[in-house]
């Protein structure tokens, strides 16, 4: 018999017409479904090409099956011959072989484990078969007639795991010789196209048996593997590699699997244009390395498939996510000027301070109350003093070697702005003269002064000597005025208080102040404050940034004060600023921390300032205020804490601010008696004095309760706060040891309250005072 006739065999041989009669049926009905899918006539051979289902035929078992004819049709040899590498055969230890017929090129087994390629090997050969009377739709059975043994086979998915078709054992074994030759493994799709072709071939291997008997199939397949081996596998896996995409060879679909094979066996003429054959000598290692295979390389997901989707899906909105973020940014904030500005901006600053260089804080620190007493004004001898504020600046002039930076409101410190000689000016010259001998002696001077000035003779000449002098003009940024009073030298001591750079300041103006020395650590924080007020003066766009860089960010606040020692004595200190678009990250607001001393206060509150009006002052129209009043009314009358307030009068006393303090004094009277007192400070002057300008006034500006002292810049009225530049020092003590000698900052504050109190410039707010003060004209 020709070993090329094609031929569906079981134990016994068909007859030929049965075989004729097979084939017709099959011809016309691939010819009615292809007129029906409106594409040309296909192979009757069964591909995965075909979605359509296709007709199974009968199964002859050995008793009914007649011997086959033994002649063929040409045409059907030449279509069989055409088909290349990928048979599968199944055969028997003895005998005649029996096919297994796939009933679909992709129906599968639904249990591995319980029938598999070692069942083949270990029972004997007998009939395997498929009921005819079942459809693709149904579930087939096959039946092994030697041990009885059934086996549903269930309609899988097109990747399901638990596949044991015998084309993928010969798959598994290509794939296992590729990957032990050449290190590689192939990845899903070429592996899945493999098992594809090989499935199709072997259908049609199901539809055929050879009448080569067994030992002449074994010696050819023994030439095949000989063949095989000697090729080299390497080469020839390359071009399974290359080739992903299959050619279809006369209706069966031949992949680059297949134009392997061919390459493969040159020597097999005979056998050269049918599909790949096996013979049955699968064993139970070969079944291990199927399974191997079967889980960890042929239906893997492709991990680089999956890497790609999650890139896209989550990556891609994230990135548009950012650029529009940075856009929407910029369209709000402006182009970032340097990294410190987009992290001020992102309201990262906070992190400046993990690269920023840090200079050693020294906490043990020289602290000293000063104070100007104008010219004329006398207390008793036994009464507590405190320095000049002129010998302060001096000393701190004196000691300067590297850098001395002054915020002030103005600077007048001759007399040259009155156009006439003041012999009271003479301690305001020396502390010019000492200014103009700072660049000579390399010491840096900076000065951040209020714009626009109507007198800059003084700033003019300092800048003459070298020093840099710049204008901050907050009008037209917030409305107010830069009115801190403030230095910083070597950043290590510094001055706070209510002086003006300004001569009268130092003999003609009552004034208070604090002069801390060898306070690195404080002094570095009042730095930050002058360098906020300098870079608002570089600011030409008349705005302010939405965010203050890192470098600007407080280095003490209400939250998290300095712990220092103040001659000896332990504090906790922190410094507090206002306005609110002025304060920097971590600042206290002014007016929050003056709300919060007010609120500690157990005993007595102490209020020493110039102007006390709970209105808008220098705005129109005119709003109340009531923050601070209504604070000092709770005090007194809800929590018994007494509370005494002294103010000035002068000639710009503004007079409502009378009318409001009797509003508080009347709270003392029955049925209330809350206690809570005014007072009105007047500085003396003669005829001479009275034609000074801005001159003869309490300019003092402090708070000292029972725990906490507060010394400040800024007048008690909503401008100062809200629109106005100005600066703060709170120091608390409370609980801290003292020894013998020593003395807290608010033991010492209160004294100097108590003799200004009680000294006979100090009269009862009566009625008058809103007519006196404000009537009082300059002659």
């Amino acid at each position: 018999m020709d070993p090329e006739d094609v031929h569906f065999r079981s134990a016994d041989h068909l007859t030929g017409e049965e075989e004729k009669q097979k084939t017709t049926t099959e011809r016309k009905e691939d010819g009615e479904e292809s007129r029906k899918a409106g594409r040309p006539p296909m192979s009757r051979i069964p591909t995965f090409q075909s979605s359509l289902p296709r007709k199974r035929v009968p199964v002859q078992n050995a008793d009914s099956s007649p011997k086959t004819d033994e002649s063929s049709q040409p045409g059907q040899k030449e279509r069989a011959g055409s088909i290349e590498a990928g048979r599968v055969k199944m055969s028997a230890s003895g005998g005649r072989e029996t096919a297994l017929p796939i009933p679909s090129a992709r129906l599968q087994t639904s249990n591995a484990d319980g029938f598999s390629q070692g069942d083949f090997s270990d029972h004997p050969p007998s009939h395997l078969a498929l009921k005819s009377d079942q459809s693709l739709d149904q579930t087939p059975e096959i039946t092994m007639d030697s041990d009885q043994f059934k086996s549903p086979l269930v309609r899988p998915p097109l990747r399901n795991v638990q596949e044991n078709l015998v084309t993928s054992d010969v798959v598994t074994e290509l794939v296992s010789k590729f990957e032990t030759a050449t290190g590689e493994t192939l990845i899903e799709d070429e592996h899945m196209s493999l098992i594809d072709d090989m499935s199709s071939c072997s259908s049609v291997d199901n539809q055929e048996t050879s009448d080569q008997p067994l030992g002449e199939e074994l010696e050819s397949e023994s030439v095949k593997e000989t063949v095989y081996q000697s090729e080299g596998i390497e080469e020839k896996m390359n071009d399974v590699k290359q080739r992903t995409v299959p050619d279809k060879v006369d209706g069966c679909m031949v992949g680059a699997e297949d134009k392997q094979a061919k390459i493969e066996k040159p020597t097999v003429s005979t056998n050269s244009e049918k599909c790949l054959k096996e013979t049955p000598k699968t064993t139970k290692a070969a079944d291990t390395t199927h399974a191997k295979h079967s889980k960890t390389k042929m239906y893997t997901p492709s991990k680089q498939t999956k890497g790609g989707g999650f890139a896209v899906f989550f990556l891609l909105p994230s990135i548009l996510l950012l650029l529009g973020g940075f856009g929407l940014h910029i369209w709000q904030y402006g182009i970032p000027k340097s990294t410190s500005h987009l992290m001020s901006q992102l309201e990262l600053h906070w992190l400046e301070p993990f690269w920023m260089p840090q200079e050693t804080c020294n906490s043990d620190c020289r602290l000293s109350l000063v104070e100007s007493v104008p010219e004329g004004v006398s207390f008793p001898s036994e009464s507590p003093h405190l320095s000049s504020i002129s010998d302060a600046w001096s000393n701190l002039l004196n000691t300067a070697n590297n850098s001395v930076h002054i915020a002030a409101f103005y600077f007048t410190l001759r007399d040259s702005d009155l156009g006439l000689t003041e012999p009271s000016s003479v301690l305001g010259q020396k502390v010019f003269d000492q200014l103009k001998q700072l660049e000579p002696k390399g010491v840096k001077l900076k000065i951040a002064v209020n714009a626009p000035q109507p007198y800059i003779a003084d700033t003019e000449e300092l800048a003459a000597t070298g020093a840099e002098v710049r204008g901050v003009d907050l009008q037209s940024v917030t409305g107010g005025i830069l009115h801190t009073k403030l230095w910083v030298v070597d950043k290590k001591h510094m001055y706070l208080g209510s002086a003006n750079m300004d001569w009268r300041s130092l003999t003609q103006v009552k004034e208070v102040g604090v002069s801390v020395q060898d306070c690195s650590c404080l002094a570095q924080d009042a730095s930050r404050i002058f360098d906020l007020y300098w870079d608002v003066g570089a600011q030409k766009n008349e705005s302010l940034p939405p965010f203050w860089p890192g470098r600007f960010s407080a280095l003490s606040s209400s939250k998290y004060p300095l712990a220092v020692k103040f001659n000896g004595v332990p504090a906790r200190v922190y410094l507090s600023s206002s306005p609110p678009p002025l304060s920097a990250y971590g600042r206290s607001d002014d007016l929050s921390s003056i709300l919060s001393v007010i609120a500690d206060a157990k005993k007595f509150i102490y209020v020493s300032v110039m102007d006390y009006l709970p209105l808008s002052q220098f705005t129109e129209p005119v709003r109340f205020w009531p923050a601070i009043d209504s604070a000092l009314r709770e005090a007194a009358c809800a929590r018994g804490v007494e509370v005494k307030l002294l103010v000035s009068c002068w000639s710009h006393s503004p007079g409502a601010m009378f009318i409001f303090l009797q509003s508080l004094s009347v709270l003392n009277k029955p049925p209330l008696s809350c206690n809570i007192y005014t007072k009105v400070f007047e500085v003396p002057s003669t005829r001479e004095q009275q034609r000074i300008p801005f001159a003869r006034v309490n300019h003092a500006k402090y708070m000292v309760t029972d725990r906490v002292v507060y010394i400040g810049t800024s007048n008690w009225s909503e401008n100062y706060f809200t629109q106005t530049a100005g600066v703060g020092l709170v120091v608390n003590q409370t609980g801290s040891a003292v020894e013998k000698g020593q003395q807290t900052v608010q033991n010492q504050l209160q004294n100097i309250f108590q003799r200004d109190w009680h000294s006979q410039y100090a009269q009862t707010l009566s009625d008058v005072h809103a007519d006196h003060c404000s009537g009082i004209k300059l002659t």
